[in-house]
């Protein structure tokens, strides 16, 4: 049996879900297909797993009829202080501090705990008529070279749309199947990702401690907890992962530092190997790919998932824009405009983190000068503080009208 929709999405990550939610709210009938079975994603017990969100996605959750029920647990960043040192010897004497209060559009963005997203994305897409949500699905094969695009699930269903759209991942197979490359850059660093209490309170601060092996990133949750995001080499970070917890939080406590006072772990440790990874194309013939599957990128700045939902809204505004107008939405024509809108973007912002891991993730004594000396000038310069707010915001550019904020 052979069912058509709008648009099939393979991947119910974040990017995903909300990008169903844009399209279906717009009129459009979407399927998402999820490997993940909902009673995994759905999990109540906090597992440590956090997302930094800019202004703008908060904007766009507020668009999309999200915020409502998140805010009330996120946590706003009221201040970014960015300082380079070593571990065991605290940071050098330059560093550059973000204050909110610069901006007039408030906090520079919120962090939201994935078992808090997570769930509020599910039940959005149970109640929102256009969309069939298909968890614990596997595709088996597709094929855009019709007049249709067409997936076969693992059970032999077949599903037809005018667009295949990929949310799989940085090694998901949609891209790979439509014959897109990708380049690959391995950092050969592992991020050791967790939880933390601390005694004292962080105050809405977000802090990244930049240094030799990687960056430490600390990043406020609500009450005196926050989120770590800590970069290690991958030798050392697999022999780090493998302590256990004492002997893990002795490891960290040098770099971490005593500001918070006493720390302590909560919920569940991770790791994930970082690289740098580029499809060559955004589209090819009826598809095309959003977040990971189109980008993934060090986290030094915090802006994987932010990239991936300006993909969403871009991606969401064309296709709708382009449904709206009577035309045929998996056109070369139409995915053209969304391909032109994010390459500059993903390609400037790729550029960006691969260069500031590189700059700042070594011990050289002349870039170490250059990296402090550039952090003094832009801390010291106003206009320059607050281009980089802005940017970090993601208020900068030709912003989708989801991420100002309004509906499509």
């Amino acid at each position: 049996m052979t069912q058509t929709q709008d648009a099939i999405i393979i991947g119910g990550s974040l990017a995903g879900a909300s990008l169903a939610l844009a399209m279906a709210r717009a009129g459009l009938r979407v399927t998402v297909i999820d490997a993940l079975p909902r009673a995994t994603q759905m999990a109540a017990e906090f597992d440590g797993r956090s997302y930094a969100l800019a202004l703008a996605s908060v904007r766009m959750l507020g668009a999309l009829g999200l915020w409502g029920a998140l805010k009330a647990d996120a946590q706003p960043m009221l201040h970014i202080r960015v300082t380079d040192g070593r571990a065991g010897e605290g940071p050098a004497p330059m560093s550059l501090h973000f204050d909110h209060g610069e901006l007039e559009e408030g906090p520079m963005g919120h962090m939201v705990e994935d078992r808090f997203l997570r769930p509020a994305l599910l039940r959005a897409l149970d109640g929102t008529p256009g969309i069939t949500h298909l968890d614990g699905t596997r595709v088996t094969a597709q094929d855009t070279g019709g007049a249709q695009a067409t997936v076969t699930l693992d059970d032999g269903t077949r599903l037809q749309a005018q667009i295949l759209i990929g949310a799989d991942g940085r090694t998901g197979p949609v891209a790979s199947r439509a014959g897109i490359a990708r380049h690959v850059t391995d950092y050969r660093q592992t991020a050791l990702v967790c939880a933390i209490a601390h005694e004292k309170p962080h105050h809405g601060t977000a802090h990244q401690f930049f240094m030799p092996p990687g960056p430490l990133a600390i990043l406020p949750l609500q009450g005196n907890r926050s989120s770590i995001v800590w970069s290690e080499r991958s030798e050392d970070a697999a022999a780090i992962q493998a302590l256990g917890d004492a002997d893990y939080l002795t490891v960290l406590r040098p770099r971490f530092g005593d500001f918070l006072g006493a720390i302590t772990l909560e919920g569940a440790r991770f790791t994930y190997p970082l690289n740098l990874t580029l499809a060559d194309r955004l589209t090819a013939r009826r598809l095309a790919l959003v977040g990971d599957s189109a980008h993934g990128m060090h986290p030094i700045a915090g802006q994987g998932l932010n990239a991936g939902l300006r993909d969403v809204a871009a991606l969401a505004e064309v296709l709708v824009q382009a449904h709206r107008r009577g035309e045929d939405i998996g056109r070369a024509d139409v995915l053209d405009r969304y391909a032109r809108w994010r390459r500059f973007d993903t390609a400037t912002l790729a550029l960006a983190t691969d260069t500031f891991n590189r700059l700042f993730s070594n011990d050289n004594p002349l870039l170490r000068l250059g990296r402090d000396l550039g952090l003094g000038l832009v801390g010291a310069t106003p206009l320059l503080r607050r281009a980089f707010m802005r940017e970090a915001a993601g208020l900068t550019g030709d912003l989708p009208l989801l991420l100002r904020g309004q509906p499509i």
